[in-house]
This record gives structure tokens, sequence and C-alpha cells, in this order.
């Protein structure tokens, strides 16, 4: 185990003198140099992004590598600056590493059944070590806190740990000075923008270029705790094994929770925990996904911020959390909604509804495996997407069915939007697929506005309320003939991406699923058999191809969605298919990570690509898995 030395006893005071010094009110700023060393770099820099786990607070999360190294963390919350990005930059990203020193060590990563609690265990010839991951949950008691534990379970082992955070997106390095008042260490931001961190440990910790490395000497049944907190001047006397067993109970006492009980059980339940994961207890929104810029192709530019609470993304969740039982999550977000929407709905918000989410590049990050630009903020989230008003009022008549409150003064925000709706349905926009080469009339987008007005009018229905139904009927039905006739290619035989296009779009595959049309109707199934051939690999299938010098405003291709392809599944099983749709999906689940984790797309060489886990592949998992059950029965 390595000590501390007289040098860096003078570092610690150098360190207190920059803390206090200030040029212009501003702290003295630094340069980052490469951090990664030969010793806690992977062999070719970057591990797959399959190979991470994610735990979390529902306040911010952390992907874990299956090496046991955390390599993406934002902090305090979902959409804050990172403290460590190794995942998008090997060099400057940041991290938190534990490394068995035994040639040939093998890494074996688990979820404890029902719980979002990790355990990595390394495996070598000098015997078995493990490390133990979670975040207890958000409280007014605790905002964040990262549990570590480290355990000899048989044989010696030599095990170097470090811990480099790296403050505002790898911009900063940190500063860090040994704990004056008791133990551990205190990790500060030079430049004031992110809150200091405190690691407490009883591991004596070498203060070197920014980071704090040690060598550890792990016996059997030795435990070594390492707990990540922010530095907010309160009592640390935290004890690890009374934390980890309320942070186990809350995730069993939810996972029982759950009303399914079908087949695959455990991948819906391990769906729902990872959908839980993604979102705010504190303001009941959801993310789209845990990470940003993590490109949909390899070295690819579309590599986007998934961090933020798209209207689309929620609503579906928040479908997915009804159908299993998860009232109180529904009537959460039904809260953020109300308060931070209803007024004027837009696209996406923060997870506390701020609506400025402006798009920038992150030029000093070289991105996953060179993928740039790596961005954060969203340039969508002013975009114009008729789609959302179906999506959103589809939801909450899902939990007005689900026993949820609509007030009367709920009821006038929703006529709002409804009234909007009909106003403007035949408006061009963006569409589901927030296309940046100019608006159109897309067929998704008008479906949903039939939506929007179908689902407003069954409410009505079933609560008595008071609305214009003459006049939102002879809408509503407009729209139908308008999309039956007017969206349909008679050469292509099937419904286009937008009028007048000769586009396939696996959207097409959501006109059942909304119960815009039967599953029977032979222009759909004739659509359904088009998107089979063109637009599948297998049980892959693409949103769409672009043909004869079409473009969506975007460079570089994409890999296959994981949520097209259950909605295939979905369809398979609406039309009678049902040992093919369970075929697919059997297969689909093969392509989810050693944890039963799916990012957004899967590529051509069946790695997982874009933002990682990404709630869209997760809450289209649960309900395919619902709708082949329901048939079964």
């Amino acid at each position: 185990m390595l000590s501390r030395s007289g040098a860096q006893t003078a570092v610690n005071g150098f360190v207190r003198i920059l803390l206090e010094a200030r040029v212009n009110q501003q702290l003295i700023p630094w340069l980052v140099p490469p951090m990664s060393e030969h010793n806690f770099a992977y062999p070719d820099r970057y591990l797959p992004i399959a190979e991470h786990g994610i735990i979390g607070n529902l306040h911010t999360t952390a992907l874990v590598s299956v090496n046991g190294s955390i390599d993406f963390l934002c902090l305090p919350r979902f959409d804050s600056p990172t403290v460590f990005a190794r995942i998008l930059d090997a060099d400057v990203g940041g991290f938190f590493a534990f490394e068995c020193v035994a040639e040939d060590t093998q890494h074996k990563q688990l979820y404890l059944p029902g719980t979002n609690i990790l355990i990595t265990r390394f495996l070598s010839e000098n015997g078995i070590a493990e490390l133990t991951d979670f975040m207890p949950i958000v409280s007014e008691e605790r905002d964040f806190a990262i549990f570590r534990r480290l355990k000899g379970v048989y044989g010696q082992h030599t095990v170097r740990v470090k811990i480099a955070p790296r403050y505002s997106y790898g911009k900063s390095e940190c500063l860090i000075e040994k704990n004056p008042d008791g133990r551990g260490y205190l990790i500060h931001d030079p430049n004031g923008e992110q809150p200091s961190m405190h690691l407490i440990c009883d591991v004596e910790m070498e203060i070197h270029d920014s980071a704090l490395t040690a060598t550890i000497d792990l016996n059997r049944d030795d435990n070594l705790d390492f707990i990540l907190t922010l530095n907010e001047g309160k009592d640390f006397d935290l004890d690890w094994m009374e934390c980890f067993t309320e942070c186990r109970r809350y995730w069993n006492d939810w996972s029982a929770k759950c009303k399914y009980d079908g087949f695959w059980k455990e991948a819906v339940l391990r769906s729902a925990l990872a959908l839980k994961l993604l979102t705010s207890a504190r303001y009941g929104s959801t993310i789209a996904a845990a990470t940003f810029g993590l490109p949909e192709t390899m070295g690819g530019s579309r590599n986007w911020d998934y961090r933020f609470t798209w209207v689309r993304d929620a609503a579906f969740t928040m479908y997915a959390f009804l159908r299993l039982g998860y009232t109180k999550e529904a009537e959460q977000f039904m809260d953020w909604i109300r308060d931070k929407c209803m007024d004027h709905l837009q696209l996406m918000y923060a997870v506390d509804g701020e609506t400025e989410l402006h798009e920038m590049e992150l030029d000093h990050l070289e991105g996953y495996r060179g993928s740039k630009p790596v961005r954060i903020g969203n340039g969508a989230h002013d975009q114009k997407q008729m789609d959302i008003y179906g999506e959103l009022i589809d939801t909450i008549y899902l939990y007005n069915k689900a026993g949820g409150s609509i007030t009367h003064r709920f009821w006038q925000s929703i006529r709002k939007l409804v009234d909007y709706v009909v106003a403007h349905w035949q408006e061009e926009d963006h569409g589901i697929w927030e296309v940046r080469s100019g608006k159109e009339r897309f067929l998704h987008s008008a479906v949903c506005c039939w939506v929007a007005i179908d689902r407003a009018m069954k409410i009505a229905e079933d609560r008595s309320l008071p609305c214009p139904m003459g006049e939102w009927r002879k809408v509503r039905d407009t729209i139908y003939e308008d999309i039956f006739n007017n969206f349909w290619n008679e050469e292509m035989q099937a419904y286009v991406q937008f009028k007048g296009s000769s586009t396939l779009d696996a959207s097409a595959l959501l006109m059942p699923l909304l119960r815009f049309v039967s599953s029977q109707e032979p222009r759909w199934l004739k659509t359904f058999k088009a998107i089979e051939e063109k637009l599948s690999a297998d049980v892959l299938i693409f949103r769409y191809k672009l043909e004869h010098g079409a473009t969506d405003g975007l460079e570089g291709d994409e890999g296959a969605f994981a949520i097209c392809s259950f909605w295939y599944v979905e369809c398979l099983a609406r039309i009678g298919e049902l040992d093919k749709a369970t075929v697919v999906f059997e297969k689909m689940l093969g392509y989810a990570n050693h944890l039963g984790l799916m990012s957004e797309e899967i590529g051509l060489h069946g790695e997982q690509l874009g933002n990682f886990p990404q709630a869209f592949s997760h809450l289209s998992l649960i309900s395919a898995a619902f709708q082949i059950n329901k048939k079964r029965r």
C-alpha cells in the first residue's frame, strides 16, 4: 500500500493556495494533460458501448464498465456536466477505475436480482475479487453518493486504484487535498462551477497529476470501501452495509410491484428497472437516455445529447409503467406535465422543465472511437413536431383508464391542446425522427393528430366533460380520410413517409398500435410487407432508407433501430404470426448486452450504437412482450 510522502504534503499546501487564489473573481484555470496510462487504459482505448452497466439514484446515473471502471457520470443531475467521461475521450474524459494486476484477469458483471446494484467480478489465477457498486436513492438527506466495495472473495490480489475526475465535460482538471477535517480526500472544481466531492476511504492514496492512486494488497475476506459524495459540509459517517441494505430493499420493493407475469419476465423487469433509473424522483420527468455523444455509426457525426425529457419518449415510458402497474410514476409525470408543459407544449425539456437547450459542440473531446462532433444540448428542442400531441393525449387517456384524476383545470388545458391540433393538423413539421432537411407532412404526425382528437373525445365521453364534440369528430374524420387516400403510394403499394414521397418509413408500423387502422387492413398489410422486404436485415429494422438523392439533412449512416424491431414484433403478434413474433423477439433479446441493457441502435456488425441505455428500446421491448403474451392467452 502506498503512503504519502513529504512531496505530497507540499502539493496539498499548494492546492490550498490555489483554492484561495482568484483572478478577477475566477479560480486559476488548469490545462488538461492526457492521463490514460498503460495500467489504466483499455487495450484499444475504448471498450464496446455494450460492455457497461448502469447505476443511479433517480437524479443522475453512472456507467460502470465490465472492467469495473466508472467511465461516465454527470454531476449532480442527469443533464449536468460530466466529471467522468472516459467513454467519450480516453485521454481527458476522467474515470474511477480498479485493476487487478494479475495477467489474464477475466471479468464478469451482473445485477443483484430485482435491483440496480451492480456486481463486477475479477477472476484470475490468484482467485476471485468482487466490486459492488450502487447509489443510494436521492433524498432530502443525501443528494448524491456512489458506494464502491472491493472485496477479496478468495486468494490474494494486488489491485491498483485510480480516481481521476475531470470537470466541465473534461475541460478542467481537479484540485485534490487530504480532508483536513476527517477521512479521505476532497476534490474540487478549479472553476467553482460544479460541486466539490468527498472521497471517503481508509486507503492511503497518492495525489499526482490531479488524480488519486494507490496499490492495494487485497486478501480473502477483506472489504475496502470507497464512498464518493458531494462535499456539502454534512456528517459523512456513513455505514456501508446499512446503506447497501436500504438500497437493496428499495429496489426489491419496487420490483415486487411489477404486475407483469408472462414470458420473459426477467427481461421485462430489467427494462423497467432501466426506465426507472432514467426517471427523476425530484421532478417526475424521464430522460431519453443516460448519455450524450455516443455515435449512431462508428466514426460518424450523428452524435446527439439524449439527457432530456422528450414529450414523446416520456409519454411512451409512462405507457409502459402503467402497463406494469407503476401508477405512481405516471402520476408524478402528469404533475410535471401539468406544471411545466400544458400552457405551451414543445418537443423536449430539461428535467426541471427548462426550455432552452442550446446545442453546442465540445471540440476538445475526441468522441467515442473518434466519432465527432460530441454535442451537448439539442438543436431539435424548438422543432415543430405535431405527433407529440397525440402521444401525450394518448398517455393521458391511458392514465384516465387506470383511474388517474382529470380535474377541471387539467381538462381545460387538454382542450387547448386539442383545439391547437384542430387548427394546425394540416401543417408541415419535422416528424418523429427530427429530420433537419426541412418540414413535410409526415405520415406519423398526421396519424398522431388523429390520435390526439380521438383520445380526447374518449376522455370526454368517459368523464362526461364539456367539449365541442361535433367539431372534433368532423376534423378527426377528415384527417382519417386524408391519410387513407393521400399518403398511399399506388406504385409502391404502401403508405409512405410523407405526402408525395417514395420513402418507406418504419413508423408506419405504429398505425395499428395506435388503433388508427385494423391490423387486417389490406393497405396497411401491404405496407407491412414492404417494410419487411426493404427495411429489414433479419430481425433488425431500419427507420427508413432514403432513395433517389433524398436527404434528411444529416451526414453519415446509422444502424437499425431497436424500437423499430420491437414495433415489428408487436405487429407480427397482432396480425396472427405469433410463432414468428416469438422468434423475432427472442432473437432481439440476443442483441442486448450481458446485463439485458440496450442502446438506441444495432450496427451491422451486431454492435450496440447510440446513447445507452435508451428508454425507447426498453419501453418498446416491454410493449412487444405484452402483446405476445396477450395473444398467447
